[in-house]
């Protein structure tokens, strides 16, 4: 989904209500078996050239970041790929308590403060822009992890991982799984997670997207033997109606690396 700032709060609130989660006010998406699911937003930016990076951190470090932390969007995660493109991607992970704070995000642009300390990124000339697009998708927290789980403190490695599926039963039925009993695995094994989304907006539907957090690549190839091996997963995935060509059509994985002012 192109975008060249952030999600507008009718479109935002018309998805929503599309992808089935209706509205008697704000907060009651929310609420969903008396668990209040925190929404996550994906954001990635597609740099021009390798050269922009300087000027994409300073932006995202000095003005964004601040500006949507003064708008009460806590721990903001920024991350670039382990082994960058010719065309390098940034991607930016922003956690929302409400679907009033996705709202809230889309405002940020009126904040003074970060028109002053954004001012060369947002004053790129058309000859000469920044990014070559920005694409976004806004996730919502599954039932078995309802909010973000912060990182250890010097964690080096993240996995991106998306989920596709060919039709919307076999979508929900991938996220069935990972209640049920894949999550619990993963903690097990130690494939640590970060947060666990179901796509309710955005490109490629029906997905999900999850990220998880490694002290190292050592630590990253321990975590996946161990998964593979084991028993309680094994059962899992032969279990009709859970393996993989019936519920998941593509898997796209992501590896990054947090950038030193982010704060995930």
């Amino acid at each position: 989904m192109k975008r060249r700032a952030f999600l507008k709060t009718a479109a935002t609130t018309a998805g929503l209500a599309g992808a089935g989660i209706g509205f008697q006010s704000a907060d009651a998406a929310d609420n969903v078996a008396g668990a209040k699911r925190e929404y996550f937003e994906i954001r990635s930016y597609t740099l021009k050239t390798p050269e922009k990076k300087a000027l994409m951190d300073a932006y995202l470090r000095d003005a964004a970041i601040p500006a949507l932390n003064r708008a009460g969007i806590k721990t903001v995660g920024v991350f670039s790929e382990e082994k960058p493109a010719p065309k390098p991607i940034v991607y930016v992970i922003l956690p929302y308590a409400t679907v009033d704070q996705v709202a809230a995000s889309s405002r940020i642009l009126s904040d003074e403060a970060l028109q002053k300390a954004g001012a060369g990124y947002l004053g790129a000339p058309a000859t000469d822009p920044v990014f070559e697009r920005i694409e976004s998708w806004l996730t919502q927290a599954f039932d078995r992890m309802p909010t973000m789980d912060l990182p250890a403190k010097g964690n080096q490695l993240y996995q991106l991982r998306i989920y596709e599926s060919h039709g919307e039963n076999a979508g929900k039925k991938k996220v069935q799984m990972f209640n049920t009993g894949e999550i619990a695995v993963f903690n097990r094994v130690g494939l640590t997670p970060v947060f666990f989304g179901e796509t309710i907006l955005g490109p490629r539907m029906p997905n999900l997207t999850y990220m998880l957090t490694f002290r190292d690549q050592a630590a990253k190839d321990k975590a996946w033997a161990t998964f593979k091996e084991d028993p309680e997963w094994i059962k899992l995935k032969t279990t009709p109606g859970f393996s993989d060509k019936e519920i998941v059509s593509h898997i796209t994985n992501i590896m990054l690396v947090p950038e030193p002012y982010s704060q995930i």
